[in-house]
């Protein structure tokens, strides 16, 4: 689509705005962030965010993970809360890192902020929760208490003790969240692409070798490598980072079972 856009390349301020009308972005931007445009009417389109470390490690052993990626990781990772409409983190996120899950690093508006908290346990003092004019919303199974007041409840069904992530993206969907960055942590990631429920990946990697530590993404064991996800795939220059964003939208209908525990 044409119009009559005119900022400098490498412009930020107006990239939100412009992904939400489906409008073409100047570079950098329209490389890294042009596959989010198309969103479909009553459709979520879900894209996946890492930060890991040269050897696949976002965190070491003991869960201390700040920083393993410098500013400009940490910037494009909030460029990405920006131009969606919900971020999606699990419970043990919030007990382990209490993220805001705002936009602080660059212009933009913050998305609505999703918990998947079965149990209903975290505290009303989580930072995911707060008050600040933002849409919060925590998926509850139907017998959990009540969320924080302020905080809808979206109850879904339970299958084989968890939700079904593409049954937590209708529902985001039916609430008119039409872009959602999956963020966090680990596991849940692991769960959406696992499931085949993550259009595309943002992993950006910083030069470093841990050596040990928490793997970013753990996926059921293949016994070939042919079983093995090859994904279109571009790379870009953060600074001395690297991002790789992985087009998944071809195996977004594949179901490849629950992701190791």
């Amino acid at each position: 689509m044409q119009d009559s856009f005119t900022a400098r390349a490498g412009d930020w301020a107006e990239v939100p705005r412009r992904i939400r009308a489906g409008l073409h972005l100047p570079e950098p931007w329209e490389s890294q962030f042009g596959g989010l445009r198309q969103a479909s009417p009553g459709k979520c389109l879900a894209v996946g965010q890492l930060g890991q470390s040269l050897d696949g490690r976002i965190a070491t052993l003991s869960g201390h993970a700040q920083y393993i990626n410098g500013a400009e990781g940490l910037a494009h990772l909030h460029r990405l809360r920006a131009v969606v409409d919900a971020v999606v983190v699990g419970a043990g996120t919030v007990r382990a890192d209490d993220p805001q899950l705002t936009v602080r690093h660059v212009s933009g508006p913050s998305p609505a902020r999703v918990v998947i908290d079965p149990r209903g346990s975290l505290p009303a003092t989580a930072r995911a929760f707060a008050a600040d004019g933002i849409r919060r919303l925590a998926i509850t199974r139907e017998d959990a208490p009540p969320p924080p007041a302020g905080v809808e409840a979206l109850r879904l069904p339970l299958t084989d003790g968890i939700f079904s992530p593409s049954a937590i993206l209708d529902a985001l969907a039916a609430l008119g969240l039409r872009r959602v960055l999956i963020e966090g942590g680990a596991w849940t990631l692991s769960h959406f692409l696992s499931a085949g429920c993550l259009h595309r990946l943002h992993v950006v990697v910083a030069p470093v070798i841990m050596g040990s530590g928490i793997a970013g993404l753990t996926l059921p064991p293949i016994d070939r490598m042919n079983e093995a996800l090859r994904v279109p795939m571009r790379a870009h220059s953060l600074g001395d980072e690297v991002l790789f964003d992985c087009d998944l939208s071809a195996h977004a209908p594949q179901q490849r079972g629950k992701p190791v525990p």
